[in-house]
């Protein structure tokens, strides 16, 4: 039962007044980071501001006080807003929450029957095509507010929203351009000056005093939603039926999908970040029970938010008990300090939106990806042209069907069954492997590893959970991949991953028996070029004897710094 047992129980085991300081301080600034992009979602995504309140408010500490990860702040995220502009625009208010409450159900359940660890089979190209799909949707959503534009309705197609946005230049609003702007500069230039407090927040502060004692002619939360209520509305009831259950089962299980992958992917971050090992089905029963209990206050669809984590993180948080307070802090500001909420100019939230979006964008990994094999770009660009022109829920199922087609077609060309089954069979006598580890002298400080079979996605998560199961760092790691045929845009991150995880502790990884296609997605992708010539060797007696090298100039170095 401990796969089912909420981080917040281990980590108050040996919990101090330290912990608690630092745990206080991090959620506290998380809390206000949270505020500015808890509206701007809410609104973004066509429902009124207060409702991404209440959202951060409950999801935020349910997700932290029952979910698996040490360190996860959940809440209202950019990733959902499209999803859920269009259910409020086919549905309502009333189908959101019960789309979103059914999206909880399928959390829990996916949760309860482990299915947490399937989530990481989910090729990479699908992930960064639809986040890239939905970042450059987000963007398309805040240039009415960014310009100010005179517009009544702006239309939810794609292609038609930027007709609607060229034929209303004319009506550019200068004021708002100008905040925008603004908005966006010191967002992009006070990092350089401070990293702690986001330049969201300044933002949002300095526009908000600019246009309110200026008294500016912009649009602003008030002008056009009115107060923001300064309290949690009581539960409400909802008019369920089983042809509106049918109906919204499709966004239902979209949001669920999304939910798990953004969930997922903020905790693995966390992992990386800290040190630790999240409870991926842990932390999806804790989604799906903030899903299910949110809605019922009047809140929208929540996860985890990897960009509040690793501020929460980088602020000195190490339990859940950061998370807690963050909610706790944004009930406060919302309880006393609401009614300033309704002063923030739109165009400034247009501009934070902007930022998320080119955040979310993963441009770097979408350029990389286009250096990969031939079949892994087919399912990136189908992915993301699908969320952008159709929709997300479309995207992911094509997208999963053609990356399952390709791989098949893959595993068909180039897997040797005649080969695998002598080698499974222990009546036939064998011949002796000259390349054998068994006849090799493996010098002390070096772990050797082997894989057999196609790199793709599926063996990648499981050669990653072999990794990490290895505790001490040995100072170099060999990778045999002479039975490797071929490689994919997963394995070949993998790679980058590792090379990267063993810089940080000194640790240089060689690949040998490298094969003609690997080599070749090696060399696109520029791995080749990032571990180094030296360090791709043709064979294992060459990779032991470059390790070697490496262990006699490491003790040459220590050596030379102890006289010194």
């Amino acid at each position: 039962m401990s796969t089912f047992r909420p981080e917040l129980l281990s980590s108050l085991q040996g919990y101090n007044k330290s912990r608690f300081l630092s745990d206080l301080s991090a959620g506290v600034i998380v809390g206000i980071v949270a505020l500015p992009l808890a509206i701007a979602f809410a609104i973004a995504s066509g429902v009124t501001p207060e409702k991404g309140l209440i959202t951060a408010v409950i999801a935020g500490f349910i997700i932290s006080a029952l979910g698996g990860s040490r360190v996860q702040i959940g809440g209202p995220t950019g990733a959902f807003i499209i999803i859920v502009y269009g259910i409020v625009q086919q549905y309502g208010i009333n189908g959101l929450a019960i789309a979103t409450m059914m999206a909880g159900v399928i959390l829990l359940v996916m949760g309860l029957f482990k299915f947490g660890s399937m989530i990481k089979f989910i090729p990479y190209p699908i992930v960064v095509g639809f986040t890239s799909g939905i970042a450059l949707l987000i963007f398309s959503t805040q240039i009415k507010d960014f310009f100010g534009l005179a517009i009544v309705s702006v239309p939810a197609e794609f292609h038609e929203k930027w007709i609607t946005y060229f034929r209303a230049m004319s009506t550019v609003n200068f004021y708002a351009f100008g905040v925008a702007i603004s908005s966006l500069f010191i967002m992009i230039v006070w990092p350089r000056f401070n990293q702690r407090i986001p330049g969201s927040l300044i933002a949002l502060i300095a526009s908000t005093c600019v246009v309110y004692f200026l008294n500016l002619p912009v649009e602003t939360i008030g002008s056009k939603f009115g107060d923001i209520p300064s309290s949690i509305p009581k539960p409400q009831s909802f008019d369920i039926s089983f042809s509106v259950i049918k109906g919204l089962m499709a966004p239902a299980i979209s949001i669920a999908i999304l939910g798990a992958i953004e969930s997922l992917l903020s905790a693995v971050v966390a992992d990386g970040m800290i040190g630790t090992r999240h409870k991926s089905n842990m932390e999806l029963v804790a989604q799906g029970i903030a899903n299910i209990v949110t809605p019922i206050f009047g809140g929208i669809p929540a996860t985890g938010a990897i960009a509040r984590t690793a501020t929460n993180i980088k602020n000195g948080a190490r339990t859940p008990i950061s998370g807690m307070i963050h909610a706790l802090t944004l009930l406060l500001i919302m309880l006393f300090f609401g009614g300033l909420a309704k002063l923030i100019p739109m165009a400034a939230l247009a501009a934070i939106l902007i930022i998320v979006s080119y955040n979310m964008s993963e441009w770097r990994s979408f350029k990389t990806l286009l250096k990969s094999p031939r079949s892994d770009i087919i399912v990136l660009v189908t992915t993301f042209l699908l969320t952008v022109l159709i929709d997300l829920t479309v995207a992911i199922e094509i997208g999963m069907m053609l990356a399952a087609f390709l791989f098949m077609k893959r595993m068909a060309e180039v897997t040797n069954v005649s080969m695998i089954t002598r080698e499974l069979d222990d009546s036939e006598p064998k011949t002796p492997d000259a390349n054998s580890m068994d006849l090799k002298k493996i010098p002390h400080g070096v772990e050797v590893y082997e894989i057999n079979g196609p790199f793709f996605f599926g063996a990648a998560t499981k050669f990653k959970d072999q990794m990490m199961t290895q505790k001490e760092k040995p100072k170099v790691r060999i990778i045999r991949m002479r039975n490797v045929p071929a490689i994919d845009a997963t394995g070949l991150q993998t790679i980058r991953d590792f090379y990267k995880d063993f810089k940080k502790t000194g640790t240089v990884l060689i690949l040998s028996g490298v094969h003609t296609q690997p080599l070749f997605a090696m060399t696109q992708a520029g791995l080749f070029d990032l571990l180094g010539e030296e360090n791709i060797q043709g064979n294992i007696d060459a990779a032991i004897s470059r390790a070697e090298a490496i262990i006699k100039e490491k003790e040459n170095e220590s050596t030379h710094k102890a006289k010194n």
